[in-house]
């Protein structure tokens, strides 16, 4: 018996591959671990449509879920979700300065509805309840996430740039390609998964966190700093893995699952 954890879980790299493939092993261990009773919540800078998707391909249905990388807190309610929080900033200023940095960026803002506004160039991303508008059509409502894409840079030249713009007042993580997630000042995921532990009474040392980008290192720290577990995919970037405490193997070869799978099998949680 074994007391309860709060499993807090990336998609993109640690629970589907880069391909968004998902391993029938992850996809059984994630499960193995709910059905012990444990709090599966899933973390990630997707929105709320395309993480309640991922988690019906996982088959499970998450009591919390923390989306558009802290942005938004969801709590299950029957089957449906309702927004416990959300955060929102003005972008308009972020978003000067970027396209002055990178004037062929691609851009997609999220409002606290969901909905999405975008640039022309943003095939790639789910299109889904969105509209594609010029750039002075992207602030048209407060913005709980921002997405800049600018596929002519190579990774470590969109970080020299990125890093030289003195984004104020916003946070920020840059994905592994060429990509920039842009939250309200101060939030991110941790943010997020406090909120969960303070609703959930569960303390922090019986938290589990796993991930692979940038933005997760600030989950990382703050399950490493609270007595956790923080641990890192084994494709993850340097600078991710210094923020964990504990590291697995890559997405591709099911580091997710070599996780959860012993804590599956310590067997199910006190009541």
């Amino acid at each position: 018996m074994t007391d309860r954890w709060l499993v807090a879980l990336d998609i993109d790299g640690t629970t589907v591959r880069e391909d968004d493939s998902l391993s029938a092993r992850v996809a059984d261990a994630v499960r193995a671990v709910v059905d012990a009773g444990h709090l599966v919540v899933l973390a990630t800078g997707r929105s709320q449509s395309t993480t309640v998707g991922l988690a019906e391909r996982v088959g499970i249905h998450p009591e919390w879920m923390v989306v558009a990388n802290g942005a938004l807190v969801l709590r299950a309610e029957g089957d449906r979700y309702v927004q416990e929080h959300v955060e929102v900033f003005d972008a308009a200023p972020a978003l000067q300065r970027i396209v002055q940095g990178l004037p062929e960026a691609r851009f997609l803002v999220e409002d606290a509805t969901g909905f999405r506004r975008y640039t022309r160039g943003m095939d790639d991303w789910n299109l889904e309840h969105a509209e594609e508008v010029e750039f002075d059509g992207l602030t048209v409502e407060p913005a709980m996430r921002v997405v800049v894409m600018s596929p002519d840079h190579d990774v470590e030249d969109f970080l020299e740039i990125v890093e030289g713009m003195g984004l104020h007042k916003v946070s920020y993580a840059i994905g592994f390609s060429s990509w920039l997630d842009i939250a309200p000042d101060g939030v991110n995921k941790a943010t997020g998964l406090q909120r969960i532990v303070d609703a959930t009474g569960i303390p922090r040392d019986r938290v589990l966190v796993v991930g692979d980008g940038r933005n997760d290192i600030d989950m990382l720290e703050w399950a490493a700093a609270g007595g956790g577990r923080a641990v890192a995919m084994g494709q993850a970037p340097a600078e991710v893995a210094a923020a964990a405490n504990e590291r697995t193997a890559s997405v591709e070869d099911d580091g997710l699952a070599d996780v959860l799978e012993p804590l599956a099998a310590a067997g199910s949680v006190t009541a």
